[in-house]
Formats: C-alpha cells, sequence, structure tokens
C-alpha cells in the first residue's frame, strides 16, 4: 500500500460506500417486490429463484448508483475494481438472504431465539450484515 498524502484514496473510498449505502436502502425496500422478500428464504428452487432476482435487482441498482456517483463527480473507478466489490456485495446479500445461513451463524453465536424472531433481531442481523460487506465491496470498488 503506498502513502496518500492528500487523502485522494480515502475520498473515493466514502463516496463509493454512501453510494453503495444508498442503493442497498432503495434496493432492499424500494426495488424488491413483495414476492422476492416473501419467497427469497424459502427452501429449494422457488426460494433460490426469487433470492436471484433480488440479488440481481440489488446489485443492478447499486451500478446505476456507481454510475451517477460517476456521472455527478467525475470520479473514476476501475471497472474490475468494481466487478470485485458488486460480485462480493452480491454474493453476501445472496448468502444472508437465504435465512439459514444467517440464522446458523446467529445461533452459533447463541443470540436469543425469542429476540431474533420476535424483536426484529433477525432483520437487524441482516442489515448489520449486508452493511459490513458493503463497506468491503466499497473498499474494492474504490481501488
Amino acid at each position: 500500500m503506498f502513502a496518500d498524502p492528500t487523502g485522494t484514496r480515502a475520498a473515493v473510498f466514502a463516496a463509493v460506500f454512501v453510494a453503495l449505502f444508498v442503493a442497498h436502502q432503495v434496493a432492499d425496500h424500494w426495488v424488491q417486490t413483495q414476492r422476492q422478500a416473501d419467497c427469497k428464504g424459502r427452501p429449494g428452487w422457488p426460494g433460490r429463484i426469487a433470492c436471484a432476482a433480488h440479488v440481481t435487482t440489488y446489485t443492478l441498482t447499486a451500478l446505476l448508483a456507481l454510475v451517477f456517483l460517476i456521472a455527478g463527480t467525475g470520479l473514476r473507478l476501475d471497472p474490475w475494481g468494481v466487478t470485485v466489490g458488486l460480485t462480493i456485495s452480491a454474493v453476501s446479500h445472496y448468502i444472508a438472504d437465504r435465512r439459514v445461513p444467517l440464522r446458523r451463524c446467529a445461533d452459533a453465536l447463541g443470540k436469543n431465539p425469542a429476540w431474533l424472531e420476535h424483536g426484529g433481531g433477525l432483520y437487524a442481523l441482516d442489515q448489520s450484515w449486508h452493511i459490513g460487506f458493503l463497506f468491503i465491496a466499497a473498499l474494492f470498488c474504490a481501488v
């Protein structure tokens, strides 16, 4: 890693992270269809297909946010870095939204089942998982 005395790399990372975070909020709460939300965690192919459809629109929303960021600021991003970052975001999003892997992680960490099921715990863990991986995705996108 090389020194960046002007803070340019940090500013690019911050702008990319904000764009991905905004895209996440829009894609998860506005773009996702009710059918995708209801079915993406179901077992078998119906659940896999619903989750893949959601992740596709989620990733396209993130890409669109980056396009707007680039158009609005003149920022230049490496296409390979963006590809890797959006892939990390998409794969991690799919894993969490299939529900079982996230629930297994919560159980392994000893999270209270009542909080998970009735206290908003699964939603909180889902969103924090996504935001954590958005941070990693933004690091790659901003390379």
